[in-house]
């Protein structure tokens, strides 16, 4: 078996990984690379394998840089199943019939412009109908439940706690050696992983064994300030911001921080606290079609949320809106946020700056010394979110030099990614060092300070995947000396407690139904009746758990247009 590393191996963006055997090919991620023009050119390089030879993608989550190439992959040649949880394929139609339509605009820009000084019309990375097309191949599944790719390949994906539907997942790949015995070894993929004890979503799954790891260090050199501390320091700015009469523009990616920052402004907004009389007075515009309608998506998985969350919802609470928050959907009503003077806080897409609304606010509202740009994530090297953060005198949007004169704020307390001590905390939880440990999804000084950190406090090595590189793997390993089956692993005592729990939580006219299954969960219960039982609650888990607000969402966005 190998594994070649084709993307996010010398940056953050562009996870790509391909596992090969004798017999099939599957691909961990298919993501767009983010950044400069160097960067965005190699979305249009080859793949470093053919498409058609892929028998099946495995999606970790839905965030472009891990899923912003599949449309490619599709118009390449590739027809088989894209796996991913049930969240990330209701995100994935948001994220990629989105970069569809943009790669169709810029391309359009760019022709225009070529035809001006004589150069030759660019074609898109893909179009809109590209992205509709990839979507047909989008097999969802729940987390935690057992999934047989081909003959040799079965996965789970557990709760990566990074953003709604993304996951840590498990391969388990039996291969027939020479002799004829077969052999069973296990590859964990981490996914981006997520921070510990935030709202909404749960924390990451701790992995307890695995022959092989491919694992992310975005952070993996630095440390985030609390998130506690964050909040704080967000109330402190807009209020600060609103006293002088300006406006926080908030750059926020559209899935996962945006339904953050909704949920900790609902709480301050509908609570007794000292910055209560400044803001009931401040409007809260998400200015983002695509965040908005995440924002419904996460409303209809409310099955995978954290249990504070839940307990929102069932007192009747929805956490993800509140009196002061508008969802802005036209151009129109886009453009008279930057007409309207009145203090405001803005919440637009792109989280890097690099498309989207954002960009218009940013060219409207950087040089206004009274606003505040606040980043709440991830800056990639090369992007426009980047030179900010970093101290640019003056950027260019559209073509234009614009002074940034509005003060910059990087609130890293509210990154969905796990920092030096959550990803060592996370990896502290395998019962033993993986055989080999890949490093990758980080820039080169995240990498190896975290294959250093790693080693001096576990004494592990790790590999730091520097470039486009292929690995043979050992047949020697941690697992293989017990050849233990997925379905063996799985169905411990430990996995037991936690189905007899989903069935405890599950009412409403299925206790006969739930009782008898509760009895077939005996102590002699099969591996396979276990993962079969366990598929069965996780699919009634999921039924008995909905928001039910879309609609409300929806009519909100569609409220009267600003009055400026």
């Amino acid at each position: 078996m190998k594994i070649k590393f084709c993307g996010a191996a010398t940056t953050v963006t562009g996870s790509c990984h391909l596992i090969s055997t004798q017999k099939h090919k599957v691909l961990l991620d298919c993501g767009q690379f983010q950044g400069n023009k160097t960067m965005d050119a190699m979305n249009a390089a080859d793949f470093g394998f053919s498409p058609a030879e892929i028998d099946c993608v495995i999606l970790s989550h839905a965030h472009i840089d891990h899923c912003g190439r599949l449309p490619l992959l599709v118009k390449r040649g590739f027809k088989g199943k894209i796996y991913c949880t049930d969240a990330t394929a209701d995100l994935v139609e948001v994220m990629l019939k989105d970069s569809g339509y943009i790669h169709e605009k810029e391309a359009e820009w760019q022709s225009k412009k070529n035809a001006r000084t004589g150069k030759k019309p660019v074609e898109p990375l893909y179009t809109y109908n590209d992205a509709l097309d990839t979507l047909q191949y989008l097999s969802p599944v729940l987390y935690d439940q057992l999934v047989e790719l081909n003959d040799e390949m079965k996965i789970v994906f557990n709760d990566a706690g990074h953003i709604l539907g993304s996951a840590v997942v498990e391969l388990w790949v039996t291969e027939t050696e020479e002799t004829g015995e077969e052999r069973t070894s296990k590859i964990v993929f981490s996914g981006d992983l997520g921070v510990m004890n935030r709202p909404i979503l749960r924390n990451p799954t701790i992995i307890k064994k695995a022959d092989y790891l491919i694992m992310e260090t975005t952070y993996g050199d630095r440390l985030h300030a609390k998130n506690a501390t964050s909040i704080k320091e967000l109330l402190d700015i807009i209020v600060k911001t609103a006293k002088r009469g300006g406006t926080v523009i908030i750059p926020s990616f559209a899935v996962g921080r945006t339904q953050e920052l909704i949920y900790e402004l609902n709480r301050i907004y509908g609570g007794q606290n000292e910055y209560r009389s400044v803001l009931e007075q401040l409007m809260v515009y998400v200015d983002s079609p695509m965040a908005t309608t995440a924002t419904q998506v996460f409303q209809k998985n409310a099955q995978v949320f954290d249990e504070e969350t839940k307990e929102y919802l069932r007192q009747g609470d929805n956490p993800l809106d509140f009196k002061n928050l508008k969802f802005t959907r036209t151009s129109q009503e886009s453009q008279m946020l930057n007409l309207d003077t009145a203090p405001k806080i803005i919440i637009s897409a792109s989280g890097m700056c690099e498309a989207g609304r954002i960009k218009h606010h940013l060219k409207h509202g950087l040089w206004n010394p009274k606003n505040s740009v606040v980043f709440v994530g991830y800056q990639a090297a090369g992007t426009l979110g980047r030179s900010i953060v970093e101290g640019a005198e003056e950027v260019a949007i559209f073509g234009e030099p614009v002074k940034v004169r509005a003060e910059i704020y990087n609130l890293e307390g509210f990154s969905g990614h796990a920092d030096k001590d959550g990803l060592m905390e996370w990896l502290r939880g395998f019962q033993k060092k993986p055989h080999d440990i890949f490093l990758v999804h980080g820039e080169e000084d995240s990498k190896r300070g975290f294959a250093e950190a790693v080693k001096k406090e576990l004494g592990w090595d790790c590999t730091v995947v520097e470039a486009v590189s292929e690995f043979l793997l050992a047949k020697e390993t941690v697992l293989t000396a017990k050849n233990v089956s997925a379905e063996e692993e799985l169905a411990n005592a430990e996995q037991i407690v936690k189905v007899r729990t989903r069935i405890a939580d599950i009412h409403d006219g299925l206790e006969r139904i739930l009782y008898n299954t509760q009895l077939a969960m005996g102590e002699g219960i099969s591996p396979e009746r276990m993962i079969g039982i366990n598929n069965i609650v996780l699919e009634l888990e999921k039924a008995t758990m909905n928001l039910g607000s879309a609609v409300t969402l929806e009519d909100r966005a569609n409220e009267e247009p600003l009055k400026v």
